[in-house]
């Protein structure tokens, strides 16, 4: 009779943590798949901003900047 109360509660244990562990993945992806879900659609839905171009007449030669931020001297080559 011990032996098959030992039994019943192992498996009992047994089933608990696999309900468990079920629970917690099948949370987790639920979690993931609606992260996912927002992310694309803010991805989709955001304004793409244009970047500033600046185009200079270059005729083989750079010229160098020099300047001074106040915590040291600049060249820009």
């Amino acid at each position: 009779m011990q032996n098959i109360r030992s039994i019943f509660f192992m498996l009992a244990g047994a089933t608990v943590f696999v309900a468990m562990l079920l629970f917690t993945f099948s949370v987790t992806l639920a979690v993931g798949g609606i992260l996912t879900v927002l992310m694309v659609g803010r991805a989709l839905t955001m304004k793409m901003k244009p970047a500033p171009v600046r185009a200079k007449a270059n005729n083989g030669q750079r010229e160098m900047r020099i300047w001074n931020d106040g915590r040291g001297t600049i060249i820009d080559l």
